[in-house]
């Protein structure tokens, strides 16, 4: 599996742990898992690990691999690296010592520019505290809808450099949204056979939060069948900005 990636706010992933269940309505129609499911069919080692049908099905059972932590060192130019794009490096099955481990690894190779993001934001709370925090390291949390809005707080006491939300899928408004502390926001519409709609007030209402309070925000796509399916213009153009960019409102 290439470690290149099609996600557009990212170039790269590293995935040193595999697999997930659900915890939250934005996880019902799991990317990484019918991807998981293709990957275990085609024989790939790290997907061959049963997990629990009736949470994490066929091959996405929560699994940390060693083999992978030296993956980043191999790399000979800077990349913007997406952490365990198929998991989640707080799921209480991934063990304290091996998330310090992958911790170490992003500090160690500070060309890179590492974006880990989760749902378990109580658990990252919990272990900020106890992990090295370099600057390349970016940390996030989804948040698809109003019930999760204390995954905010949770992120405000990382002590990362850059402390980002994910609002996809975005599943409804986010009313009482707090950017303090927050540097950057990505919205997107939910893709595939299943996917919710996203109205584009909800969108709107966080891109124009995201003006007001001068903070980056880059709309990922509308979402459909397929991810391209509705397109990437909000309003009539593209916002791609990051805290990368050098004019966050600057016109794409």
């Amino acid at each position: 599996m290439s470690d290149r990636s099609s996600i557009e706010w990212t170039e790269a992933t590293w995935n040193p742990t595999t697999g997930c269940d659900r915890v939250a309505s934005g996880c019902d129609n799991c990317y990484a898992l019918a991807l998981a499911k293709r990957l275990k069919s085609m024989g790939v080692d790290k997907y061959q690990t049963d997990g629990d049908p009736r949470t994490s099905g066929p091959g996405f059972g929560v699994t940390t691999h060693p083999s992978a932590l030296d993956v980043p060192r191999s790399w000979k130019s800077p990349r913007t690296v997406f952490v365990n794009s198929m998991s989640d490096l707080f799921h209480a099955k991934v063990p304290k010592d091996f998330i310090r481990q992958v911790f170490e690894v992003m500090a160690d190779t500070p060309q890179h520019t590492y974006q880990v993001l989760t749902k378990r934001s109580l658990r990252l709370a919990r272990l900020a505290p106890e992990l090295p925090w370099p600057p390349n390291v970016w940390m996030g949390v989804s948040v698809e809808n109003a019930e999760v809005l204390d995954r905010v707080d949770h992120l405000r006491s990382a002590p990362a450099a850059v402390r980002f939300l994910s609002c996809e899928p975005l599943l409804g408004p986010l009313p009482g949204l707090d950017l303090t502390s927050i540097h950057w926001v990505i919205v997107g519409g939910e893709s595939g056979p299943r996917h919710r709609p996203m109205e584009a007030s909800w969108a709107r209402e966080i891109r124009d939060l995201c003006l007001e309070s001068d903070k980056p925000f880059f709309f990922k796509q509308w979402g459909g069948r397929t991810p391209k399916a509705g397109g990437r213009l909000l309003d009539g153009r593209t916002w791609d900005n990051s805290p990368h960019s050098t004019n966050t409102y600057a016109h794409q």
